[in-house]
């Protein structure tokens, strides 16, 4: 090709653009004329710019001169004749006032991440840190490691959802306990969040995967007085109970053990159908490591003692909260989350 037929072709695009987006009536007329002449692949005016090639060297600036002048018209008028269309559009639209309003979710954290952040907040005030560990572990992380004889029910495949090809998930956080243990050395003071599975029904009361919080504190020196003062000052902050008690119990990685109860806050201690009319409300598991677990991690039990606790998240928002179904935790419905979360999270777009 030529100067004077490129310069010729270059007259006809620019001719034939100018008429297809002035006769565009709408956008999208005036988006298909766009593609037809202003398309990166297909367009006359990218075919244009191909033929550049095709012309010599002396001649190439003129024609490059050329092709940028119609280029630029084209794209100048597209961009009007846009702006013009759009206004026109929006000015015929019309808001039908008689529409309701619409509410618009924003967003609220779970009831449980609520009780889980409030726990952590606590116990980072008394020096604790957050651990974390795998939730598929192996059978002597979970079970091995944390004094569990070999013949324990826990071990049962009716008991423990097991993997293929050897592992299992983990059924309480507590070989994270042990991790921590054989990664850092003491003095440890940590706070353990995570998911546990176990093979219960799924019922009002139950679920195959709950949340599960631990503590555990490890250093020379620590007695079981410093367990109880620690737990009474959580509980105190937490449930705002005045009264709290200790039963002994039994768990294979602590000894002694004992569970912790707070006095009622609902009837003060007389009995009512929340505490089953015992004026108690069982809150946790606690306990002394016992001296097998940290022999497991590593350590020495003659110069290091401590102690641990767990206990469930989900239980305690149920009970907040007054919530009748522990399923209703798992629906993930909004209006549910809604309740929780008040009227500060949602909003109302007009």
């Amino acid at each position: 090709m030529n100067l004077d037929q490129y310069l010729g072709e270059a007259e006809v695009i620019e001719r034939e653009g100018t008429t297809a987006l002035n006769a565009a009536n709408d956008l999208d007329a005036l988006e298909a004329a766009r593609v037809a002449f202003l398309g990166d692949r297909q367009g006359r005016v990218k075919a244009l710019q191909e033929s550049l090639k095709s012309i010599s060297k002396e001649d190439k600036p003129a024609a490059g001169k050329r092709f940028n002048e119609a280029r630029t018209r084209l794209q100048s008028l597209h961009d009007e004749r846009k702006t013009a269309l759009g206004r026109a559009r929006h000015a015929g639209a019309q808001d039908d006032l008689s529409l309701p309003e619409r509410r618009v979710w924003k967003g609220a954290k779970h009831p449980v991440t609520l009780v889980i952040e409030e726990i952590e907040g606590i116990f980072r005030e008394l020096g604790f840190t957050v651990a974390q560990g795998p939730e598929a572990e192996t059978e002597w992380y979970n079970f091995g490691s944390l004094n569990f004889p070999p013949n324990h029910p826990a071990l049962d495949a009716h008991d423990t959802l097991y993997l293929e090809g050897g592992g299992l998930l983990r059924t309480h956080t507590s070989p994270v306990q042990v991790r921590t243990l054989q990664r850092y050395a003491p003095p440890i003071r940590v706070l353990i969040p995570g998911t546990v599975y176990r093979r219960d029904f799924f019922d009002a009361s139950h679920a195959p995967a709950f949340a599960q919080i631990e503590g555990l504190c490890i250093d020379e020196g620590i007695s079981f007085v410093d367990l109880k003062s620690t737990l009474n000052l959580f509980a105190e902050r937490f449930f705002g109970a005045s009264r709290t008690r200790f039963r002994p119990s039994f768990f294979p990685f602590t000894e002694p053990s004992a569970e912790m109860d707070v006095q009622c806050g609902i009837c003060g201690g007389s009995g009512c159908p929340a505490c089953k009319g015992t004026g108690w409300i069982e809150i946790l598991g606690s306990g002394m490591v016992h001296p097998a677990v940290l022999e497991s991690a590593g350590l020495d039990p003659e110069r290091y003692t401590g102690w641990a606790f767990g206990m469930g998240p989900a239980r305690i928002a149920i009970s907040r909260y007054g919530i009748p179904d522990i399923r209703i935790l798992y629906d993930s419905d909004v209006r549910f989350l809604e309740q929780i979360a008040g009227p500060v999270l949602s909003g109302v777009e007009g």
